[in-house]
C-alpha cells in the first residue's frame, strides 16, 4: 500500500468514526429535551441511507465521470427540526472544464489528467426552536496530483447571543492554537468572507473558521488539525444547544427563523463551493441538498 493510499483510508475512517459521534450526541440531546415548545413529542433518531455509485462508468450531464458511495443521515426529531450528517468517499475524472479550476487536476504533465480522489464529512442542523442557532460544519480531503485538507464550522443564530458567539469562536480559538498561532487569525477572516451573501451585502452568521487547500507539507500534522476542527465542534455545539434548548419561543420568533433560513438557501444555492463541486461532479444530489431547511418563508 502507498503512502497515499494509507493517508485515504487514515482519513475516510475518520470521517466515519466523527459521523457516529455527531449522531450520538445529537440523539442524546433529544432524549434530554424537558422544556420549550416541542417537548411532547418523541425523540428523534437518524435515518441512514446508503447510496453507492462504485459500477457508473459513464459521464454525467457535467462530463465527470464519479465512482465510489457514501452515506445520508438524517434527523427530524424535536430538537433538530433537521439535522443531516453525511459521509462520502469518491473517486473519478473531473471534465476538462472543472479540472481546470481545481489544483492539481489538470491536464499537464505533472497534474492528474482530471482525476481525483475526495473524502469528507459534512453536517448541518436546522433547530426547532428560533433561540439555538442553526450550525454547519465539514472536513474533507481531496486528492489529484497533490492533495489536501479543507473545511471548517460556522454558526447562524437567529438572534445573536454574545455569550454563545464567544463561546463558540473561543473553542475554535484554541482548536487553532494547538496547531499553529496564526490559524485562527487566517481561517476566521477566510470564512468571514466566504461566508458572506454579496447581494445582500451581510454575512450569513456569525462566522467560525474556514480553510482549503491545507497542505503545511507535513501530512500528519494537516490531518491532526482536521480532526481536533471535528473533536472541537462536537464539544462547543452541543453546549450552546444545552443551553437554550428548554427555553419556549413566540410565533414571531418562529417567524422570522423562517425567513432568516431563506438567507441560508440563497447562499448554499448561489455561492456554496460544495454544493456546486458535488453538483458538478454528478455526486449524489439528495445528500448534496440536504442542508436545505425543513421549512423557510421569504418576506
Amino acid at each position: 500500500m502507498s503512502d497515499w493510499d494509507e493517508r485515504k483510508s487514515q482519513a475516510s475512517a475518520w470521517f466515519c468514526e466523527l459521523r457516529d459521534l455527531v449522531c450520538a450526541a445529537f440523539e442524546a440531546i433529544e432524549d434530554e429535551l424537558i422544556g420549550g415548545n416541542k417537548a411532547d413529542l418523541e425523540p428523534g433518531r437518524f435515518e441512514y441511507t446508503p447510496w453507492n455509485r462504485e459500477n457508473s462508468d459513464e459521464p454525467n450531464e457535467s462530463g465527470s465521470v464519479l465512482k465510489g458511495g457514501g452515506e445520508m443521515s438524517i434527523m427530524r426529531g424535536r430538537v433538530f427540526e433537521k439535522v443531516g450528517v453525511n459521509i462520502s468517499t469518491v473517486h473519478g475524472v473531473f471534465a476538462d472544464e472543472f479540472a481546470a479550476r481545481v489544483p492539481g487536476a489538470g491536464m499537464s504533465a505533472d497534474e492528474s489528467g482530471g482525476q481525483f480522489w475526495a473524502s469528507g464529512i459534512s453536517l448541518v442542523a436546522h433547530m426547532q426552536s428560533p433561540l439555538v442557532p442553526a450550525v454547519h460544519m465539514n472536513t474533507r480531503m481531496i486528492v489529484t496530483s497533490k492533495g489536501w485538507f479543507g473545511g471548517g464550522a460556522d454558526l447562524t443564530p437567529m438572534f445573536p447571543n454574545e455569550a454563545d458567539t464567544k463561546a463558540f469562536h473561543g473553542a475554535l480559538q484554541a482548536c487553532c492554537d494547538r496547531h499553529d498561532p496564526n490559524y485562527y487569525k487566517a481561517h476566521k477572516e477566510w470564512c468571514d468572507r466566504y461566508f458572506f451573501l454579496p447581494h445582500r451585502g451581510e454575512p450569513r452568521g456569525v462566522g467560525g473558521i474556514f480553510y482549503d487547500y491545507l497542505d503545511s507539507g507535513d501530512w500528519q500534522a494537516d490531518f491532526a488539525y482536521t480532526r481536533d476542527v471535528g473533536r472541537t465542534f462536537l464539544e462547543i455545539y452541543p453546549q450552546i444547544v444545552r443551553a437554550h434548548m428548554n427555553e419556549g419561543w413566540s410565533a414571531e420568533e418562529r417567524e422570522f427563523q423562517l425567513i432568516k433560513r431563506g438567507r441560508y438557501v440563497e447562499y448554499n444555492l448561489l455561492y456554496d463551493r460544495g454544493t456546486q463541486f458535488g453538483l458538478k461532479t454528478g455526486g449524489n444530489t439528495e445528500a448534496i441538498l440536504m442542508s436545505m431547511p425543513p421549512e423557510v418563508k421569504w418576506p
